[in-house]
């Protein structure tokens, strides 16, 4: 007959003999910590003519998913955190050497646009800095550029924006946006760009929000983790 060396016996009414284990060491469990839930998050809307990355606190966010065109609009839940940097690279649809679009056929316009659920809305407030510009003087024949290279660090909180130029605000018929903007909610924001929209085809923005604009109260201070997206061999990690 086979003993069982490492649990009990337990008989059952019915004749059954089931092995009973013996109770493990009890896990210790530290001290309750309050997750943040969906409901905390809020709603990222964002449009640009015709794509853009967006950072907040120096984390990438959203990447509009479509290069050109179909025009769409990119929605998003984040969770704020405030004082909250906003970074944004935007770029119209140009050639690298002429600054046309379409086959080098023709000048584009560009515009970009955005609102939060916190009450957050892109206006002439938000600083904005063209890195490149054609084609030069407007001419499409013999079409020349300019570019202007982009610090490595434009998205990160303590980046020194204090001399960039304000953004400036555009009419809704200047930008001309398409079917998804009227479909979502962008109530209150204002479309922005450089002075010009035509030949400016590279641009970031940046804005810091110190608290919710829409007057919530600050969210609490949620255990977020850091996830490194840089995709560097872990050797390099702590360099």
């Amino acid at each position: 007959m086979r003993q069982l060396t490492m649990c009990g016996l337990l008989i059952l009414s019915g004749g059954l003999v089931v092995a009973q284990q013996k109770p493990g060491p009890e896990r210790k469990r530290g001290p309750r910590i309050a997750k943040p839930r969906i409901t905390d998050t809020v709603k990222a809307n964002v449009y640009a003519d015709n794509w853009f990355k967006l950072y907040i606190n120096g984390n990438l966010v959203a990447v509009d998913s479509i290069s050109f065109i179909p025009h769409n609009v990119v929605s998003v839940d984040i969770l704020p955190e405030y004082p909250m940097t906003i970074a944004v690279m935007a770029k119209d649809n140009a050639d690298p050497k002429t600054g046309l679009e379409y086959n080098n056929s023709n000048i584009g316009d560009a515009g970009f646009i955005l609102k939060f659920g916190d009450g957050t809305v892109t206006d002439a407030s938000w600083k904005a800095k063209s890195f490149f510009r054609g084609p030069l003087n407007g001419k499409v024949q013999g079409a020349t550029t300019q570019h202007w290279d982009i610090p490595k660090d434009w998205m990160v909180t303590d980046f020194d924006d204090s001399t960039w130029p304000q953004a400036v605000e555009h009419t809704e018929q200047a930008v001309d946006p398409k079917q998804p903007y009227y479909e979502n909610d962008f109530k209150g924001a204002k479309w922005i760009w450089t002075q010009d929209l035509a030949l400016d085809n590279t641009v970031i923005f940046r804005k810091t929000i110190k608290s919710p604009p829409n007057g919530d109260p600050l969210p609490k201070t949620w255990p977020r983790g850091v996830i490194d997206a840089s995709e560097k061999p872990a050797s390099q990690t702590n360099q």
